[in-house]
């Protein structure tokens, strides 16, 4: 389904750019975002040259630093390919690309040895091989990780040593991307950035988004601040095709312990057998499907949310699972609580879903090309149709070393055109108490369960907005794409359409390039 969207507006001061940026012809690849598919296409480009560019420090203030669960791929010698194919295709509920999910699963195990070659400590057997965790919705125990739930951190970590090591690689850290340059045919030539106040042109012949999330669009969120689907508005604004934005996945067991963004639990824990439970200590998750606490991660979220709502509670117990061993196992997790006044090994740990993961994204083909050229995208701004509408669990790094890879290497072989691209302005900001009110807005009507009413009131406030803001834009998109499916499917649950159609069908959208906010070169 295609969905209209209206025009966009820039208004006010804000909508002026940089009278006279600073203008850098750069022939090879500017990287946009610094977590693991950044990084991975960063490394791959080689021998081209690549500029990686990053808001913050590198490797750090990303999702793939925060990730504790690890990485799933087909390591065991009873597993296959095939069937870590098969689990995420069910999981995705009808709309996973095939293809796409068999390339993930086929390089997945290759992506995660050359990972372990540049120096992630991947936790280990005895005998030296992956140590495996099982995780929900999975058919077997395939889940690699590093320090029981330290694993992203450590793994994008390894990357980024391996990108500063690199000759090929130009970092630049504290750049914030404001918008993306195009020439007049409307191919992408670069991005407009800023950086300690001064504004800056990057005109290259590649450029690679891997800009992450939109959690950080919710209220209660797992992912750092900067994740408000920027990279997903800068793709919508320079015209790309966006696939399936209304599908959000929130992950049942976010630390409810008032912190901004909220610490997570784990998914592993409830694979070493940890329970969800109410206030009495009663398990509740076999009242909502046959594989409790195993169960799908929609499924578990909107359990967690009805718990809540009925005053019942929601609490992870894991005091006979896992006990004394969370110092050892699960340390971050541990390290969180006892930070907020609670002991795992005694104590009920209270839980919350918490937006956490986006399946859709900027559309993209089995190398990461997006409808524009000179335009590729990788890592969870991306909708490489590997999710569907559900992410199966611990699938997302290992999402962003694989087509991080190849979109690096696709875009290394990109030719300059030598087009002058046009002059862009940057969108304007939204920060404080704007921000906060979507944020507020999006988690009550935009959340684990929706309602149409609840949607278009939600519509009418973004569309009011005078300013046509990047985190604006992505919350637009979502929200549409939300009103539009008329079913529940996947991390998408309407409370007024809770079946499934019978045709699975994916949601389109596009901005026309005349509502991108640009203007012709001098």
């Amino acid at each position: 389904m295609a969905i209209p969207f209206p025009p966009l507006r820039w208004r006010g001061r804000s909508q002026r750019g940089p009278e006279s940026p600073d203008r850098v012809a750069f022939d090879g690849v500017v990287v946009v975002g610094a977590g693991l598919a950044g990084l991975s296409a960063a490394l791959a480009a080689a021998p081209r040259r690549v500029v990686l560019l990053s808001s913050g420090e590198l490797g750090r203030d990303c999702s793939s630093a925060w990730a504790q669960g690890g990485m799933a791929a087909a390591l065991a010698g009873d597993d296959d390919p095939a069937l870590h194919a098969a689990d995420t295709i069910a999981a995705g509920a009808g709309l996973c690309a095939a293809g796409a999910v068999e390339i993930l699963t086929r390089e997945g195990p290759a992506a995660i040895r050359a990972l372990a070659a540049l120096g992630a400590p991947f936790d280990r057997t005895d005998l030296g091989a992956f140590a495996l965790s099982l995780e929900a919705a999975h058919s077997r125990a395939r889940v690699a990780r590093v320090g029981g739930d330290g694993a992203g951190a450590a793994i994008t970590g390894a990357a980024a040593s391996a990108a500063r090591a690199a000759n090929h690689i130009t970092i630049a850290e504290g750049y914030s991307v404001r918008a993306l340059l195009l020439d007049r045919s409307g191919r992408a030539r670069g991005v407009l950035a800023r950086h300690r106040g001064r504004w800056i042109e990057i005109v290259s012949p590649a450029t690679v988004l891997a800009t992450g999330g939109l959690g950080g669009l919710y209220a209660v969120t797992t992912n750092p601040a900067g994740a408000r689907g920027e990279g997903l508005a800068l793709a919508a604004v320079a015209g790309a095709r966006i696939r399936d934005p209304e599908f959000v996945q929130f992950h049942p067991t976010a630390m409810d312990f008032g912190i901004d963004p909220a610490p997570l639990a784990t998914e592993a824990l409830r694979g070493e057998g940890a329970r969800l439970v109410g206030r009495s200590g009663e398990p509740f998750m076999g009242r909502y499907h046959h594989a409790a606490d195993l169960a799908p991660r929609d499924i578990v979220a909107r359990a967690v949310e009805a718990e809540r709502r009925a005053g019942r509670g929601a609490f992870l117990d894991a005091r006979a699972a896992v006990g004394k061993r969370f110092p050892a196992e699960f340390p971050t997790v541990f390290a969180a609580c006892l930070a907020a006044g609670i002991d795992p090994r005694r104590d009920l740990v209270s839980v919350a879903a918490a937006a956490h993961y986006h399946m859709g994204g900027i559309e993209t083909d089995e190398r990461g090309a997006t409808s524009v050229e000179g335009l590729w995208a990788a890592g969870e701004c991306a909708g490489s149709g590997v999710h569907g509408a559900n992410r199966l669990a611990s699938n997302s790094l290992v999402e962003a070393a694989v087509f991080g890879r190849r979109a690096g290497e696709a875009a290394s072989f990109a030719a300059d055109p030598a087009t002058p691209p046009l002059s862009a302005r940057p969108a304007p900001e939204l920060e404080g108490q704007a921000l906060a009110r979507l944020r507020a807005a999006m988690s009550r009507d935009a959340g684990v369960v929706r309602h149409g009413d609840g949607l278009s009131r939600l519509l009418g406030r973004l569309t009011s907005h005078s300013e046509a803001a990047l985190p604006v834009i992505a919350a637009r998109l979502v929200v549409e794409a939300a009103l539009a499916r008329r079913e529940s499917r996947g991390g998408h649950f309407r409370a007024d359409f809770p079946g499934a159609a019978a045709r699975p069908e994916h949601t389109t959208a596009t901005l026309p390039l005349q509502q991108a906010g640009r203007r012709a070169a001098a």
